[in-house]
């Protein structure tokens, strides 16, 4: 399903990135975890190339980009098509209702017809708890409720893979739970998730595969039983020490 090989990062003579390799069977959920500046998100702004890897290979599905060479924006567009991403700080369009904004994406990169991409973008905030909120304007939204319109915009393009960057960091804790709500939901249907985050239970509680990155490195990476209570490595220990 996901294949990175040898991928790394430079910004200028900063090395972010540092031969990451990982694979990810279709279905799977993948929680990612570190301390700040460990490389965390800029591994999921590659995955959609929404930063541009310096070296390595990356697979998703059908589609492989070899980063020793020139990038395409056919290529970037096509790996676009297969990802959805769910952001910090929702990234709504202010100037559009929640149902204007699960449908933009279908509408004008898919080509989907109005009527259709309507009907899908209402069951979608139905299934995200949102249904009495369709004509509502971000401004008009909590935080929470923001976040879950970014979840079903994200899921309106029907993506082989969703990735989750800290979808809840941005909110007030009494908001937290509503959205993990939803992305439980999301996992138990099939999909393909990579998760950054810092909610440590709810990292137990839905991931396949916990990875944890430090420095730009996969440090260590397991299934959450053996990460939470047994990890190898000591950095792995010290990190989860300060944080339980």
């Amino acid at each position: 399903m996901i294949s990175i090989n040898g991928l790394s990062k430079h910004f200028g003579k900063l090395e972010v990135l540092k031969d990451i390799n990982l694979h990810v069977e279709k279905g799977k959920v993948i929680v990612v975890v570190g301390p700040s500046g460990s490389g965390k998100t800029t591994l999921l702004r590659c995955l959609n190339l929404l930063e541009i890897p310096t070296n390595g290979e990356l697979l998703i599905k059908d589609q492989k980009v070899d980063f020793s060479n020139q990038v395409t924006k056919k290529q970037i567009t096509s790996f676009r098509k297969l990802t959805g991403m769910v952001f910090q700080n929702y990234n709504l369009f202010p100037h559009k209702t929640a149902l204007e904004n699960v449908m933009e994406g279908p509408v004008t990169v898919k080509r989907e017809d109005k009527l259709t991409s309507k009907r899908k973008a209402e069951q979608l905030l139905a299934k995200v708890g949102m249904a009495d909120k369709v004509d509502f304007y971000p401004y008009q939204l909590s935080g929470g409720q923001q976040q879950r319109v970014g979840i079903a915009r994200a899921l309106a393009m029907e993506p082989e893979v969703m990735l989750f960057d800290e979808p809840t960091s941005a909110l007030d804790p009494e908001l937290v739970g509503e959205v993990l709500k939803v992305m439980k939901e999301v996992a138990t249907e099939g999909m393909t998730m990579i998760i950054v985050t810092h909610e440590m239970k709810f990292a137990q509680e839905v991931a396949d595969e916990v990875i944890f990155m430090d420095g730009g490195y996969i440090v260590e990476k397991g299934d959450p039983g053996t990460i939470f209570t047994v990890p190898k490595e000591e950095r792995t220990k010290r990190f989860l020490q300060l944080i339980q």
